[in-house]
């Protein structure tokens, strides 16, 4: 699965702007694993002026060995991710290209979705704001991601 012949495992985001700020906080997250050199992470706030925004996305979401999926009920009602980035985030994990990884963000409806069927953080998919501290949320999945990271990287 996934090409890990690099030694640091890129990571795509994929999330509904109306999350952004959970986007966020989730990233201070995953400054450790950038800082240790295992990773290298990309969304789609890193387009620059006069980039084709939709090329970039794509050819950002192509290179990535992990697909991050911060689902809500905004990422379920999000045209472009239905039809454009969970497309291919989907199309790459039956490949075995990439691992694609469902972080429930916010309660919605999500289980009778394409992603449904991969294991989800934080455990049990419990939503991250159902927790009463979200720092021990949003520490569950950098380890959940973490240990990912370092299976990829024993490959």
């Amino acid at each position: 699965m996934a090409d890990t012949s690099q030694s640091v495992v890129k990571i795509f985001t994929s999330y509904a702007h109306e999350d952004e700020e959970l986007k966020n906080e989730m990233d201070k997250y995953l400054k450790v694993l950038k800082r240790s050199g295992k990773i290298d992470t990309w969304n789609d706030r890193a387009i620059i002026a006069s980039q084709d925004w939709n090329e970039a996305i794509m050819d950002e979401l192509r290179k990535a060995n992990v697909i991050l999926l911060l689902i809500s009920v905004d990422f379920n009602a999000s045209d472009f991710i239905w039809d454009k980035e969970l497309a291919e985030a989907m199309r790459r994990h039956e490949a075995g290209t990439a691992y694609v990884v469902p972080i429930i963000l916010r309660n919605c409806k999500w289980t009778s979705l394409p992603y449904a069927k991969l294991q989800a953080l934080p455990r049990n998919a419990r939503p991250i704001l159902d927790y009463p501290d979200r720092d021990a949320a949003f520490t569950e999945v950098a380890e959940g991601i973490e240990r990912l990271v370092d299976h990829i990287l024993a490959k």
